[in-house]
């Protein structure tokens, strides 16, 4: 994952104040296929954003002029076309306190110093290929909203029946309006569980609406530009349940030409609304066994894999060999990766009969 798909080597900003450890972590970054570039505070990497476009953020917490919390604060405020990129602490205190405040902060993880330079490229590599993944289906999904735009009148009418399928929220937005909402996602307006769609996206706490048009208005003008923008936050529920995950997605590449035109795509998931795993098109796609079948399916629910194994009354060690068989078949490398496929990849379409009859699969 040190290249985009276009064979770029992927960039790592590295800000951190101690000399020699800045030193040796961007020679580690650059034996490992990485173009690394050196910040020696928060004000002096703020600096670098302004010609430099990193794929990931490494950053220490304790600094002189401006801290790693003052940092990502402003990052997070003033660069919304940056929002998709990763932030990785680095800080010697390795508390279960400051890491938990690291993260609320709004760090995507969190590295203690002394560094394991082994441990540090994993995690840039998972990191790296999360967003992969991220734009990966938003490629697909902008590839497949281009005939909304670009359409006759009667396709546009059929997409937006196709996007009703979809079990997941799909907002399209224009440069000041929603143009268009997904089934699903009205479904989640008409719970009033904290985020609310009408001519605009907004959200109990006028903060996070503040935050959604602050990445909307970023995602715009990078369509406009003919750039990919991908930013996401979480949505806070009014009932205190898991939050719901909104990611706004330029529409670059398709010249508008009114102000109804939608510039942006908004996607909302719901951890707590997930869809059944189609256990068919498993055993058709990946030629599972009905074993392999269940454990996959129970693994996309949450199970561990002893829960797996209490439920389904086999051993530990025979959930561990279906789940290396799931690897191989379905060609993942890691539980993460394999659950993304089954919530993202083969959920997301309902079964006709149940849009027929007014009602969503859970």
């Amino acid at each position: 994952m040190t290249a985009t798909a276009h064979g770029a080597k992927r960039t790592i900003l590295c800000v951190e104040d101690e000399q020699h450890l800045r030193r040796d972590i961007l020679e580690e970054l650059v034996a490992a296929g990485y173009e690394a570039v050196g910040a020696a505070t928060g004000r002096e990497a703020l600096r670098v954003l302004g010609s430099a476009r990193p794929d990931l953020i490494l950053c220490d917490i304790s600094m002189p002029e401006l801290d790693g919390h003052g940092f990502l604060k402003i990052l997070r405020a003033e660069h919304p076309e940056l929002a998709h990129v990763p932030l990785v602490f680095l800080t010697a205190l390795d508390g279960r306190d400051a890491i938990i405040g690291g993260k609320r902060a709004g760090a995507d993880d969190y590295l203690v110093k002394p560094v394991d330079y082994d441990l540090m490229l994993a995690t840039i590599e998972a990191r790296l290929r999360e967003v992969g993944r991220i734009d990966e289906s938003a490629r697909h999904m902008r590839h497949a909203l281009s005939a909304v735009k670009s359409g006759h009148p009667t396709t546009s009418v059929g997409m937006y029946k196709v996007l009703d399928l979809l079990s997941f929220g799909v907002v399209l937005l224009s440069a000041k309006q929603v143009v268009f909402a997904n089934r699903f996602a009205r479904s989640i307006h008409d719970a009033g569980d904290g985020l609310s769609i009408s001519d605009v996206i907004h959200t109990d706490t006028a903060s996070v609406t503040a935050d959604i048009r602050t990445r909307w208005q970023g995602t715009n003008a990078a369509a406009l530009e003919g750039r990919d923008c991908v930013s996401s936050l979480a949505i806070p529920r009014r009932s205190g349940g898991r939050d719901l995950h909104l990611t706004l997605c330029a529409l670059p590449n398709l010249s508008p030409g009114t102000s109804k035109d939608a510039l942006t795509a908004a996607f909302i998931s719901d951890p707590q609304n997930r869809p059944t795993v189609p256990t068919g098109v498993l055993e058709d796609l990946f030629d599972l066994t009905p074993t392999e079948v269940e454990v996959a399916s129970l693994l996309a629910h949450g199970l561990r894999s002893d829960e797996i194994a209490r439920e389904l009354s086999i051993a530990p060690t025979t959930v561990a060999f279906h789940l290396r068989n799931l690897f191989d078949k379905t060609d993942t490398h890691r539980q993460a990766d394999l659950i993304v496929l089954l919530l993202t990849g083969l959920t997301s379409i309902e079964p006709l009969e149940a849009i027929k009859r007014g009602t969503s699969v859970s």
